[in-house]
């Protein structure tokens, strides 16, 4: 049996036992995640979702957290200008291994759901509760004055 997932804006075809490498993931080596929007499943009968399949779920264990290979971007201006820049970096990956593929019942497993860095953010960020106001403590003239005057 083999899903069609999406996840970090790219689609991957798994099947019991694949290791791939996705965009970076909130999580760390050993957790077990839930990826839920599964686009096909396939095997004896093929399944299309529209755009999802309902309870279907794909399991995954997290290896670790790396880095991709150096990508490096070179840019020269030509001619009388004799400008350079070279720019680069290292994408950051999460490397998983899908352990299971289910067709149904995969909303409840318990299993915590696959979720991307830039979505984890943003929830911790909405979920943060406000700092409230502390006020300070009057100062013991300012209180006294302002007892006396308003006497």
């Amino acid at each position: 049996m083999f899903a069609v997932l999406k996840t970090g804006g790219k689609q991957y075809k798994v099947q019991t036992g694949d290791v791939l490498r996705l965009e970076k993931l909130a999580c760390v080596a050993g957790d077990k995640i839930q990826f839920n929007e599964i686009l096909m499943l396939g095997g004896d009968t093929l399944t299309i979702g529209a755009p999802f399949v309902a309870g279907a779920a794909v399991q995954a264990e997290v290896i670790d957290q790396i880095k991709g290979e150096k990508l490096i971007h070179y840019v020269k201006r030509r001619r009388k200008h004799s400008s350079q820049r070279t720019k680069g970096h290292r994408q950051q990956l999460t490397l998983v291994r899908v352990t299971d593929v289910l067709a149904a019942g995969g909303d409840k497993t318990g299993v915590a759901e696959a979720v991307g860095t830039q979505i984890a953010r943003r929830i911790a960020h909405n979920t943060a509760a406000a700092p409230a106001a502390v006020e300070a403590p009057a100062k013991p003239k300012r209180a006294a004055k302002a007892a006396v005057a308003s006497e």
